[in-house]
């Protein structure tokens, strides 16, 4: 069984006003339509049986005996055929048979007594009721006609009647002037309400229009230039009132937002102020007790040992200010070093690095045959992989194996490699966005691939959202045995540094297969 196809239902409320006025409409029309056409009818029938009243049994009777005969003394000898209207129709019945019949054509005095009555119209003439009431009977030689019979003098039932075809076609004439004049009103109305709801709806049009605008900024972070209000009408009306709260609620948005952007640009101002004013106190602290450590004279265990765990953690907290200071300069939106990279090289010399630190893994490299030279900042990049090393070394057991890959792909072909990347990264805090310039020059000239594979447990799956968020830390949640750790910025680092080279960054971890993916623009390395 097919399905039933329903009919499409206006979705605007422009349009839905619309359908509204001329279903209203049409209802309407149809109601008066209804009420004339049954009230003409009606009328027309009424006038129809008074002229059958007229005619009486005078038809009938003179069917018996045509003429005037002296013996007779029926009444039909006073019989006139010459004052009765054309198509009336005259039978005479005796015990349920029609013994006479006649019609009064069109220009002829006289009645028609050859009329083809068949044997169903006969049965139909018998079945009218002698109760001198009108009743409609149809014949199949003569068509619809108002009828009366009433009881004869001999015994026998006179019938007269009327046609109804002239009823009927002015009723049909009616029907057809009525349609076409509701069709045509239909019509216009239609198309003047449609201008009309099209007007009147003007300003909320304008609110849409607005609120569409807005909700295409984004409003994530930084400054936020929200577009004009819309306009306002009167404030007594439905559309009015909406457009007045539409515009409060985006003056309290765009004051939020405002107040937000300062906020940020105060907390920025003060990590890169305390990172830089932090440098040289944490510097001097492990100077004093590296200085200390190489006193010559006899030391005690514990100031010994004290003295190196304030060697390590200096040294440590020196790394996280550096960190929280490369952010914090990211975050200012200042840009970096943009010079051609080997990336191939420096894919080798992180692995070494990485090998030599964590000699319980096993490293693999992927490499292409020919190097992969990039745009951009040797350092930052090469801070990049080694963070993402890092991560894959402290954050696995021992034995696991750590692949990593460096590919090209060509121009077209990344978007589709990235919808992983956009998926994973929607929720992930990279705050520094990826300038129009190098997504275009990606688009151009082909994406290098870079992903480092390892077949440990895997990242949480509550973690991933925010893997690249600042201060996450999840080495108790991946290693078990693990003890210390950094302080969350790796991966932080790593995104935002990425990005500001243009490039898109992304995870995919399931247990016993963790992928992090970097995306770069190959862009023009021909000059520095």
């Amino acid at each position: 069984m097919r399905p039933v196809r329903r009919l499409p239902r206006p979705r605007t409320l422009r349009a839905r006003l619309t359908f509204g006025l001329v279903v209203l409409l049409a209802v309407s029309c149809a109601a008066v339509g209804l009420a004339a056409v049954v009230e003409l009818n009606g009328f027309l029938t009424q006038r129809l049986d008074e002229q059958l009243a007229q005619v009486g049994t005078r038809f009938p009777e003179s069917l018996e005996h045509k003429g005037a005969l002296p013996d007779d003394h029926d009444g039909d000898e006073h019989g006139d055929t010459r004052r009765l209207a054309t198509g009336t129709f005259g039978a005479r019945l005796l015990d349920g048979r029609v013994t006479h019949k006649g019609l009064i054509r069109s220009g002829d005095p006289s009645a028609d007594l050859d009329v083809g009555l068949s044997a169903a119209d006969r049965a139909r003439l018998a079945g009218v009721p002698a109760d001198g009431r009108p009743h409609t009977v149809g014949l199949s030689a003569l068509g619809d006609y108002r009828v009366v019979a009433s009881a004869g003098r001999d015994r026998d039932v006179l019938i007269a009647g009327l046609p109804l075809e002239p009823v009927q076609a002015t009723v049909r004439r009616l029907e057809l002037v009525a349609g076409i004049v509701f069709g045509l009103a239909l019509v216009v109305t239609g198309v003047a309400g449609a201008l009309w709801v099209r007007w009147s709806l003007r300003p909320l049009s304008r609110v849409a229009d607005t609120a569409t605008r807005v909700s295409e900024l984004p409003l994530a972070s930084g400054v936020v230039a929200l577009p004009a209000r819309a306009p306002e009408t009167d404030p007594r009306g439905e559309v009015g009132r909406v457009a007045g709260a539409f515009n409060r609620m985006l003056g309290h948005v765009e004051d939020a937002l405002t107040k937000r952007h300062a906020s940020e640009e105060r907390l920025r101002s003060f990590a890169a102020d305390a990172s830089h004013e932090l440098r040289t106190p944490v510097a001097s602290v492990r100077g004093h007790a590296e200085l200390a450590l190489l006193h010559p004279g006899p030391v005690p265990a514990e100031v010994t040992r004290a003295l190196e765990r304030i060697a390590a953690e200096s040294s440590r907290m020196g790394e996280m200010v550096d960190d929280l200071l490369l952010l914090a300069r990211l975050d200012a939106g200042r840009p970096l070093e943009r010079e051609p990279v080997d990336l191939t090289r420096l894919v080798l010399d992180a692995v070494t690095d990485a090998r030599a630190a964590g000699p319980d893994h096993r490293w693999t490299l992927d490499l292409p045959a020919e190097p992969v030279t990039v745009p951009g900042d040797t350092h930052r990049l090469h801070q990049v992989l080694a963070n993402l090393l890092a991560n894959a070394r402290l954050h696995t057991p021992a034995g696991t194996k750590v692949t990593v890959t460096l590919e090209t792909e060509a121009a077209g072909a990344a978007g589709g490699a990235g919808g992983t990347a956009d998926g994973d990264r929607s929720a992930a805090a990279g705050e520094v966005a990826a300038t129009a310039t190098a997504t275009a020059t990606a688009a151009a000239t082909g994406t290098a691939r870079l992903s480092v594979h390892d077949d440990g447990p895997g990242v949480p799956e509550d973690l991933r959202p925010g893997v690249f968020e600042r201060f996450t830390r999840a080495e108790h949640r991946r290693r078990p045995d693990a003890s210390g750790g950094g302080a969350g910025l790796g991966l932080s680092i790593v995104a935002a540094v990425v990005e500001a080279h243009g490039g898109r960054v992304a995870l995919d971890s399931l247990p016993g297969a963790t992928t992090f993916t970097v995306l770069l623009p190959l862009g023009d390395v021909s000059s520095g």
